[in-house]
């Protein structure tokens, strides 16, 4: 078995024409079906392509409250070419869970490899983050509550923004109170891509160590930065754990705060099982809650 993954995680680039399994996020995949009293307002746009949108998920009703609404910010995931803002699995018990507790729930597009590069992506998602906070307080939000989420790619692509909020504040963001990293296994893509690794890296981030490091989170981080929640399923044969383990390790060296969230989940129910009740979605609750006296009180 260990050779046949081996040569699995080896195969070459031009493998990548095979389906990507469990990092696969069609864009056709089912749509989430909102739950009684949320309204969505979809297609919002950041930018100028047809990707650069995001859908805004709030109450429809919303209640007379003295303070404005945390807001969660969510990146979808699929290896970085693929995968949509409205996947159930990306939005459907998230939202159920939270919006009706009082956050505002916004899911966000971006242009897709191989139309841009990663680094592109990670710009693609730090405008929507400004764009977004500038829009909060239309949509009853506070731009100063802002939590980042994001699974596999979009984990990767929101942990980079964390590691180096200058990304983000360059495109016009304010700061935000911390990341929930969902089962990113590319927190460090110089140490993936000298390991036997899935075929689909090489030919998103190409041959250039140079570009690896650019987009590395791990090398991204110089100082304290927003806390991290790390996300990781024990489940998976290229064990993501292991780089959440270096990459808190290295936030903790820098004066940071980060929290290692091992689950015995496979890598898309890291995904579609947060906001179930569980203690999984406790522990990133109470993560949460640490960030903001407002999110704890919004929590309870």
């Amino acid at each position: 078995m260990l050779v046949v993954l081996v040569a699995q995680l080896a195969a070459p680039a031009q493998a990548q024409q095979r389906p990507l399994g469990p990092f696969a996020q069609a864009r056709t995949a089912a749509a989430a079906t909102l739950p009684a009293g949320v309204q969505r307002i979809a297609d919002v746009p950041y930018g100028p392509d047809p990707l650069q949108r995001m859908d805004i998920y709030l109450q429809a009703d919303t209640p007379r409250r003295t303070t404005a609404a945390p807001v969660i910010f969510m990146v979808h995931g699929g290896a970085w070419r693929t995968g949509d803002k409205a996947m159930s699995r990306v939005v459907q018990e998230k939202v159920a869970r939270w919006v009706p507790k009082g956050f505002v729930f916004i899911s966000v597009n971006y242009r897709l490899h191989p139309a841009v590069n990663v680094l592109q992506e990670a710009h693609d998602v730090a405008t929507a983050l400004a764009a977004a906070q500038s829009r909060a307080a239309t949509w009853g939000g506070d731009a100063s509550k802002f939590i980042l989420m994001g699974h596999s790619a979009g984990a990767h692509l929101v942990s980079l923004i964390n590691a180096s909020p200058t990304l983000a504040q360059r495109e016009g963001a304010w700061p935000w109170l911390g990341t929930v990293s969902l089962d990113s296994a590319a927190l460090n893509v110089p140490a993936v891509m000298a390991a036997p690794h899935y075929a689909f890296y090489d030919e998103v981030m190409g041959s250039n160590p140079v570009f690896w490091t650019a987009v590395s989170p791990y090398h991204a981080l110089a100082g304290a930065v927003p806390p991290f929640q790390l996300v990781c399923s024990s489940e998976r044969p290229d064990h993501p754990c292991l780089q959440a383990q270096g990459m808190a390790h290295r936030v903790q060296q820098l004066g940071g705060r980060a929290e290692l969230l091992p689950q015995e989940l496979s890598h898309g129910e890291i995904n579609a099982q947060l906001g179930l009740e569980s203690a999984y979605t406790r522990a990133v609750e109470a993560f949460m809650a640490s960030l903001d006296p407002v999110v704890a009180q919004r929590l309870r």
